[in-house]
């Protein structure tokens, strides 16, 4: 365990995106063995739930920030595309061949 790691479990902080994914797809390799208790299955599937919830609040947060920058001075929204689109993807691949 890293000293940040360490340092946030001390004081209670909440996983981050990235730690609570991990976790996640741990849990789901865990649920997905044959062998595991009826009560075992559903602790896991708990646990899982409580870190889809902590990844949710995380994107959720940030989708917020997202559109807090996007917006414009008139009340209004830019749109923009942040990263590829499946249209450029395609694009790329035509001129590849």
């Amino acid at each position: 365990m890293s000293e940040k790691q360490r340092a946030k479990k001390a004081t209670g902080d909440p996983l981050t995106f990235e730690e609570a994914l991990a976790k996640l797809e741990k849990t789901v390799e865990q649920l997905e063995q044959e062998n595991l208790s009826l009560d075992d299955s559903l602790k896991l599937f708990e646990q899982g739930i409580g870190l889809i919830r902590t990844c949710d609040v995380h994107l959720k947060k940030a989708k917020g920030k997202v559109t807090e920058l996007l917006a414009n001075d008139n009340g209004g929204y830019v749109e923009k595309v942040l990263g590829p689109t499946l249209e450029s993807f395609i694009a790329r691949e035509e001129n590849n061949e």
